[in-house]
């Protein structure tokens, strides 16, 4: 993918900026940190193509749609518009904004595409935590303090592998399910890569009903977790 060398030649000449589509103060939603005051920053570009995706907008990096920190800031709707801003602009505009939270999540679009040990270091720095939502298809760059959240996306329409790698340094699964084929794709990768003690949350796709009646049960029968995606049923970003 043309969009793909890009990124790499944007970051490889300027060194330490980051792609951002979007900034925003939430209560995360999901996973072991669901309830917790964080900041979320959604990096562009992701090439795994997820059919259920909700953030589409986030899937290519297209030069034409670069536009200023403050307008990225001001969209009041999904776009792909992006800004170039640097660990030390994204502190500089968490001070700006006023943001309260601790806790910063990285997300996207696809995080390890780009090498977050510069971000993650720097909001370490600075008395932040971090968090990287990841699908597992690319290796993840960031300190070992860092919590790493992967999704594993099995057999999408990018063609992406989930890496060992990945789900190794894991810190929890989160795993989307919709039908009994999800959880038999989880059953096996957790046994292909010897994965049975790791922290696994299942997550409705959606909040459909049948999703969630069978998320609940496979919980229960497996001894996993529920994640139900607490900010849509609250209503908040």
């Amino acid at each position: 993918m043309l969009w793909l060398h890009q990124l790499w030649r944007i970051n490889t000449r300027l060194g330490r900026v980051y792609q951002v589509n979007e900034v925003f103060q939430t209560i995360q939603g999901e996973g072991r940190y669901t309830g917790k005051p964080s900041i979320f920053v959604r990096l562009q570009g992701c090439p795994v193509g997820c059919s259920w995706c909700d953030t589409k907008h986030t899937w290519t990096l297209d030069p034409e749609l670069k536009t200023s920190p403050e307008a990225m800031l001001a969209k009041r709707s999904d776009t792909p518009a992006w800004a170039e801003l640097s660990p030390a602009q994204l502190l500089a505009l968490f001070a700006a904004e006023g943001y309260q939270a601790r806790h910063v999540v990285i997300t996207g679009g696809e995080p390890c595409l780009y090498d977050l040990y510069p971000l993650c270091e720097a909001l370490h720095q600075a008395g932040y935590s971090t968090q990287i939502e990841t699908s597992g298809t690319f290796e993840v760059k960031a300190p070992d303090s860092t919590w790493v959240t992967v999704s594993p996306k099995i057999n999408m329409p990018g063609g992406y592998k989930v890496l060992a790698s990945a789900l190794a340094r894991a810190n929890e699964i989160k795993h989307p399910v919709a039908m009994q084929k999800h959880i038999e794709e989880l059953q096996a990768l957790l046994s292909e890569h010897q994965l049975q003690d790791k922290l696994v949350y299942l997550q409705p796709i959606s909040q459909q009903k049948r999703a969630t009646e069978l998320a609940i049960a496979s919980c229960i029968a497996n001894n996993w977790q529920l994640s139900v995606q607490v900010h849509k049923y609250l209503g908040i970003e």
